[in-house]
């Protein structure tokens, strides 16, 4: 199956090199203007706020994985059709211990800190022994917990953030409130204003994946200025199929009553775990990609924290990013990007994504997975009656099937929530939608980036009704992820604006903020910013009061 949709997707030639888009830059702490073409409608009102690597090397020594760079946090301001552009780098224990020493001194998911030269053999032999410190480069996402901004990666640190000026706040450390090591950067938000994550928990009885809500913002915590997670609680705890070999997982899905974990066969391999740091390897060495087993997704009700004792099961995939979920008649419908082929988490080494353009740089990226939007249709009505073998997805809108296969046990068919014209784009990730109107309901269009190159080269808007595509493409044109902010009078789904960093190889400072219409896709302005700016991850539109 993986030969056959590598066949599907075209082979590409001569691909430019995206040496200048991973390289260190300097920070831009105070808001400088932008010059804007067109016209940046006046009714938008607050921050675009940005993450991603921004550092690459401390002195003489570099990172080895894109993930490791150094977090920087980038601010789009807009105002009055007018918008103004700020940088810092988070102010980490990671950045601070790095640049005290002009060494890496903390190790990151694809580097490992060496132990220090000035101490003696026996100190740095016994170092290798020691668990490592885990980092606090939160470089992924921003997100939020009861009004507060944070940044955060996947260990248990976060750090609040002042989304004003940028200014990196306290460290925060799950593990202080409630029993889990690491939360993801992904996290789901209520209409009440509740906060859901998940974590991992390890201990004597086994290895666990926990989903926590963190409650609504207080009344009072507004004259208080210090990181809340207070009334966080683990909602229900999931066993690991296998306790050694855990599944590695990014995000999850969330409906109005149902969350649902993927637990997919990107395994983490706790013993390789606890000798990683004596071999001397680092830490994206310890996941390895087993096809050999199912997916499986554990359905668990939002509400009661009760998980279904019904086993979902499909073919072996991988998935970064949930597109969105939501119940219609006695079924979940859940869209994800989702691969074949999970090995590619270690490929984004800097020494591939610098390749050299032409034949080098082809020859990797025609070796990557392309990941496709797909939707699972979870029949949730499933008990002693239910018959064997039969499709159980009855609905005349899916063509996803889902059958029982034993009692409790639901084997999944996935329907392909795009036609062969996306195949032309590379594929998708970063996906997004209207997700204060619509996220856990019925919706009908998403954005997302278009991966022709190892980075995104296209912006794309897909129809998920007809599957239609509308498609921003220019050459040598480098877009982030599409973040959609709808208009104040807004009405239908896609009324209102996609924003996105635009970063180019070709030039010098060739960086801008787009602003498309969401509804016909086309551009109504830009804002160029005269500073050299790296390829991110994730962003947040956060609107002002």
């Amino acid at each position: 199956y993986i030969r056959d949709y590598r066949e599907r997707c075209p082979q590409v030639k001569g691909l430019e090199s995206m040496a200048n888009l991973v390289r260190s830059v300097e920070e831009t702490p105070d808001p400088i203007p932008t010059t804007i073409k067109g016209t940046v409608p006046a009714w938008i009102n607050g921050s675009f706020l940005r993450n991603g690597p921004g550092k690459f090397e401390f002195g003489k020594e570099r990172y080895t994985h894109w993930f490791d760079g150094m977090a920087m946090m980038h601010r789009f301001h807009i105002c009055d059709g007018d918008v103004t552009y700020s940088s810092r780098f988070l102010r980490s224990d990671s950045y601070v211990r790095n640049s005290e020493k002009d060494r890496i001194v903390v190790s990151e998911f694809g580097t490992l800190a060496m132990p220090d030269p000035c101490k003696n053999i026996f100190a740095r032999f016994f170092s290798r022994f020691q668990v490592p410190k885990t980092t606090d480069n939160a470089s992924v996402n921003f997100v939020k917990y009861k009004g507060d901004y944070y940044v955060s990666t996947e260990t248990n640190y976060m750090r609040r953030i002042d989304p004003q000026n940028l200014e990196t706040k306290e460290k925060v450390d799950w593990s202080q409130y409630i029993a889990v090591n690491s939360a993801t950067a992904h996290p789901h938000y209520d209409r009440e204003g509740a906060s859901y994550n998940m974590g991992n928990s390890y201990g004597k009885s086994g290895f666990f994946y926990n989903i926590i809500r963190v409650p609504p913002p207080e009344e009072k915590a507004a004259e208080v200025d210090s990181a809340d997670l207070s009334g966080a609680k683990v909602i229900c705890s999931i066993a690991a199929t296998e306790s050694r070999k855990p599944s590695y997982y990014h995000s999850f899905v969330m409906s109005e009553n149902y969350i649902v974990f993927v637990e997919q066969p990107i395994k983490l391999d706790l013993l390789k775990f606890m000798l990683y740091r004596i071999q001397g390897k680092s830490f994206h060495k310890v996941m390895t990609w087993e096809p050999q087993h199912d997916t499986v997704f554990h359905l668990v009700n939002r509400h009661t924290g009760k998980e279904s004792e019904v086993k979902y099961r499909a073919a072996p995939m991988f998935a970064l990013h949930q597109i969105n979920a939501f119940e219609d008649n006695g079924f979940l419908v859940m869209d994800m990007c989702c691969g074949d082929d999970g090995a590619v988490i270690g490929d984004f080494t800097l020494e591939n994504l610098r390749r050299e353009a032409g034949e080098e740089m082809d020859k990797f990226y025609n070796s990557l997975c392309r990941n496709l939007p797909r939707r699972y249709v979870l029949p949730l009505n499933v008990d002693e009656q239910t018959p064997l073998d039969q499709n159980l997805v009855t609905s005349p809108n899916y063509t996803a099937t889902a059958k029982m296969t034993k009692p409790g046990e639901v084997y999944m068919n996935h329907e392909e929530l795009h036609n062969d014209e996306l195949l032309q784009y590379g594929g998708l990730e970063f996906p997004q939608i209207n997700y204060e109107s619509f996220n856990g309901r019925p919706y009908r269009y998403f954005y997302a980036c278009g991966f022709g190159h190892v980075f995104s080269d296209s912006l794309l808007k897909m129809d998920v009704h007809t599957k239609e595509l509308k498609v921003w493409r220019y050459p040598g044109l480098y877009p982030s992820e599409p973040v959609f902010v709808a208009s104040p009078k807004a009405t239908e789904e896609d009324d209102g604006v996609v924003l996105s960093v635009i970063i180019t190889p070709r030039e010098e400072k060739g960086t801008f903020l787009l602003v498309l219409d969401a509804k016909t896709f086309t551009e109504l302005g830009r804002a160029e910013v005269p500073v050299n700016i790296p390829y991110g991850t994730h962003g947040v539109f956060n609107m002002m009061g």
